[in-house]
């Protein structure tokens, strides 16, 4: 560790800043220097190393599409950031700011790599997400050298998050830096403020849930379906704070409504059908085959009887559903392949193969194009 960087790792501890940081496949040299410098207690809250895919996996509560990209490196930063909000909780210190950093990394290694050698750093809070991927000239350094320069970023983006103004070093392949800041709107949805942020003052009634990374044409379709079938107007709608999984950062938030062009879209925080239930009464969703069979999984709930106590809620609030058949292990299967309980067995109607079929999926499409 240099002088220099011992320096700005001090000035980093004496802020008003606490965080969290998350880390994989590279970045390990920097969390080390940043823990050895005295004072460490009072920036950094915890440091995670989900090192091994299954290890990913259980801090995501997801299984990633790549273990080293973008999108799994913004599900960190955020991630840590929630854990970060965890920690400080029960903080009545005002003054004391927040964030979280996720870094996966591709660095040099002893065995032959299918793909270059590229890192990938992001930091989030409440205002705004900062991030920054390189993919570095493979003959270019040893690993060692790899390693000084991702330390080198990371520390630097901590430090500029912690309002220490100090520039990035400047290398031969270059990097992209990009600063989503949040809307005024989306802060307030997420403080709970807002019970739902819409891109109209029309009422959303016929809605369809989902994440849309990225929007195809099997959603377009079954958009259409469902507006001929009701003659109403359908809304995309995105949850961005699901109570297991990293809420989505400004940047994916951003990128997510940007591919609805005219289309009109809905931002919430509920994750649950019987939540969303509650908040839009007298509507209907329209969702695929495996979404009703997540729905009716006895597993996501503390009982059977809860599992039918919380569904009850469709009738209280006079909710219906439209089911379009999908896919599912190599077999169409749709609404008739499930049995739904007679209590709310009316509120459902569905499409089968002949009304609807488009074996697309978002999955498939991102581990194509990522």
């Amino acid at each position: 560790m240099s002088k220099d960087h011992r320096t700005l790792i001090k000035k980093i501890h004496q802020s008003d800043y606490k965080f969290c940081i998350s880390l994989s496949g590279g970045g390990t040299n920097l969390a080390s220097s940043l823990l050895s410098v005295p004072g460490a207690s009072n920036s950094i809250l915890e440091v995670f190393v989900p090192y091994s895919r299954e290890s990913i996996q259980i801090f995501l509560n997801k299984i990633p599409d790549h273990y080293c990209s973008l999108e799994t490196t913004l599900n960190m930063a955020s991630m840590s950031f929630k854990k970060t909000q965890e920690l400080t909780k029960e903080n009545h210190d005002k003054d004391v700011k927040i964030f979280g950093i996720g870094i996966t990394a591709s660095l040099k290694t002893i065995d032959k790599k299918k793909g270059g050698h590229r890192f990938y750093i992001v930091s989030h809070n409440a205002e705004q997400t900062t991030l920054i991927s390189c993919n570095l000239q493979n003959n270019m350094r040893s690993r060692i050298e790899e390693e000084e320069l991702l330390s080198e970023m990371i520390l630097k983006l901590i430090a500029n998050n912690c309002n220490i103004k100090t520039d990035f070093p400047e290398i031969p392949e270059g990097f992209k830096i990009h600063t989503t800041e949040a809307e005024p709107l989306w802060s307030d949805l997420l403080a709970n403020k807002l019970d739902f942020v819409s891109n109209t003052k029309n009422k959303p009634e016929l809605i369809f849930p989902g994440s849309f990374n990225p929007l195809h044409e099997g959603h377009k379709k079954m958009k259409t379906i469902a507006e001929e079938k009701t003659g109403m107007d359908l809304f995309y709608e995105i949850c961005i704070k699901n109570v297991d999984k990293p809420p989505l950062t400004f940047y994916q938030i951003k990128k997510t409504i940007s591919q609805f062009d005219s289309s009109q879209w809905v931002l919430t925080t509920k994750g649950r059908f019987f939540e969303k239930a509650k908040l839009f009464p007298n509507s209907i969703f329209v969702i695929g085959f495996d979404t009703l069979n997540r729905m009716l999984d006895e597993k996501y709930y503390a009982s059977k009887k809860d599992m039918l106590e919380k569904l009850d809620v469709f009738n209280d609030f006079n909710n219906s559903f439209l089911v379009f058949g999908r896919k599912d292990l190599n077999v169409f299967r749709s609404m008739k392949d499930i049995s739904i309980p007679s209590h709310i067995k009316k509120r459902f109607s569905g499409f089968g193969e002949k009304e609807f079929r488009d074996d697309v999926s978002s999955s498939a499409l991102r581990k194509k194009y990522l």
